[in-house]
């Protein structure tokens, strides 16, 4: 049994780990969490793949048990050989416009959290987008002192075009502190959101 130790994660720090843990074909885990929000979210997680879910309170976290012994070795093989195929051959090409270093509306702070776990998630989760596209003060994401540079890395080493506006770069005196992606235009913006099957602003 794999034992999971995601106390002091963020959200959705939690639910990637198990996440990782079943996609290596882990049968029987324990995830062990500090809060009701990543207790809630990893119960559910584990319901949706068909694992049994079980939690036990404790004095040093809750310890929760996912066991499912019915997914197979093969069973495995096969989903990822079908999501290699359409990641490679039949995905749409898509992306995201993104226009803020900020999630939603409200606490700036808050939204900030969202944000980098919004792009932790995005480069975690296949398939991949084909491009992201930074706007506005969105380009703060890619200069240094962004908390979200290795995500954005590492979606960028698999692939996934990453600009940003130079306007936007330029506006902010950030252009000399770009750390990932190049910088773009809008001519290039447009043409990619043009020929794209689907981009969504964010």
């Amino acid at each position: 049994m794999k034992t999971i130790d995601a106390r002091g994660k963020d959200c959705p720090q939690p639910v990637m780990m198990t996440k990782q843990a079943a996609d290596a074909g882990e049968k029987e885990l324990t995830v062990i969490v500090d809060n009701d929000t990543a207790r809630e979210n990893v119960s559910k997680f584990g319901n949706k793949l068909g694992y049994n879910v079980n939690m036990e309170n404790k004095e040093d976290g809750i310890y929760i048990s996912l066991v499912n012994d019915e997914i197979t070795d093969c069973e495995i093989a096969t989903e990822e050989a079908v999501a290699d195929s359409i990641n490679k051959f039949n995905q749409p090409k898509k992306g995201f416009v993104i226009g803020t270093d900020k999630l939603g509306k409200g606490s700036d702070d808050l939204g900030k959290t969202l944000m980098k776990g919004f792009l932790y998630t995005l480069s975690e989760t296949k398939p991949y987008p084909n491009f992201l596209i930074f706007l506005n003060s969105g380009v703060k994401l890619t200069a240094s002192g962004s908390e979200s540079i290795d995500d954005l890395k590492k979606l960028e080493s698999a692939g996934v075009k990453i600009v940003s506006c130079g306007t936007c770069l330029d506006f902010f005196e950030i252009k000399d502190k770009l750390e990932v992606g190049s910088v773009t235009n809008m001519y290039d913006i447009v043409e990619t959101i043009a020929e794209s099957d689907n981009a969504v602003m964010i």
